[in-house]
């Protein structure tokens, strides 16, 4: 009977931390609504359309990651209420200054303070990667965006022309953000067709697969800062493959710019991630670990031979 109580008193000191969280969830949603309703608002562009998924991924993340609640103290609980308060005064800084961004981002930090008051410091270590994971729900400021615009629709637009004089068509130059290729097709580089969203979605992907993937913390910083490179040469491919099929099919094909706008999104993302498989495979097969290594001299997991050295002589 006492060895029940203990495991009931276990079981609920298990579940009372995941009420606390969800408690306090529901008023920060009350609190926050239209804050939520501007996030919900800008995942309706096509830019952010992956703000919807950003949530559901990292509750996933946070179910495979949990591990079991430890005992909290009073410090860590007062800790959490700091944090709070903080994202609150930053929400008031936001809504003082009209700063959309800060109030979008103070979400971040009361959603660390309810679970630091759930489960104490110990739960960060498995809950702050997916956390900090929610900042990519979170739309770039419109400064910024103009500013990663204008570059980005450079290296495009330069990566492409010289594929495309590689590949065999002298005949092609820039203009400022177009291609001319000979002298009827004329393509433009716009800003939606930058890379900007797909570099967004697919280093938030990256991120979520060194999350869920073994391996060294340098194996998986490469794995992320190739993210956008990758990014930007899967873009490079696709106004290529649309220059190639206007060339084809002439200036005015509806299906070279229906591929352009719509069918390359599709097809280019599961592009980059083959890259990216493609890396990590790389990178497995360059560096071995250690416990790859002691598997492979002692067989199935038996104990590896000990090697033994011949006595040193002794000299009288």
């Amino acid at each position: 009977m006492p060895t029940q109580t203990v495991r009931a008193t276990e079981a609920a000191d298990q579940t009372t931390p995941w009420y606390i969280i969800g408690g306090l969830s529901a008023v920060m949603l009350w609190a926050f609504w239209n804050t939520i309703q501007t996030l919900t608002n800008a995942w309706t562009s096509a830019q952010y359309s992956h703000g919807f998924l950003v949530p559901l991924f990292a509750a996933v993340l946070i179910a495979m990651r949990r591990e079991p609640f430890k005992t909290v103290d009073a410090s860590a609980r007062w800790g959490g209420v700091a944090i709070i308060v903080f994202s609150l005064l930053l929400r008031m800084f936001a809504a003082y200054y009209h700063i959309v961004t800060f109030d979008l981002i103070s979400i971040i930090p009361l959603m660390v303070g309810i679970f630091v008051i759930a489960g104490g410091w110990p739960c960060m270590r498995w809950a702050a990667g997916p956390l900090a994971f929610l900042l990519f729900m979170i739309p770039l400021p419109t400064r910024a965006e103009r500013q990663l615009f204008i570059p980005l629709q450079s290296v495009a637009t330069r990566a492409s022309t010289y594929t495309l004089q590689t590949i065999g068509i002298p005949d092609t130059f820039n203009e400022g953000n177009s291609i001319l290729i000979g002298d009827g097709i004329h393509l433009n580089v716009e800003e939606q067709c930058s890379g900007l969203r797909m570099g967004t979605i697919f280093l938030a992907m990256a991120v979520a697969l060194t999350m869920i993937t073994d391996g060294s913390w340098w194996e998986k910083s490469i794995i992320v800062l190739s993210a956008i490179p990758i990014a930007i040469g899967v873009n490079v491919i696709r106004i290529v493959i649309t220059a190639i099929l206007y060339m084809m099919l002439g200036p005015e094909s509806e299906f070279a710019k229906h591929f352009f706008h719509d069918l390359a999104g599709w097809f280019m993302m599961p592009l980059a991630l083959g890259f990216l498989y493609a890396e990590m495979q790389l990178l497995s097969h360059i560096f071995i670990s250690e416990e790859h290594v002691t598997s492979r001299t002692t067989g199935f997991g038996g104990t590896a031979p000990t090697v033994r050295r011949p006595a040193a002589s002794r000299v009288p």
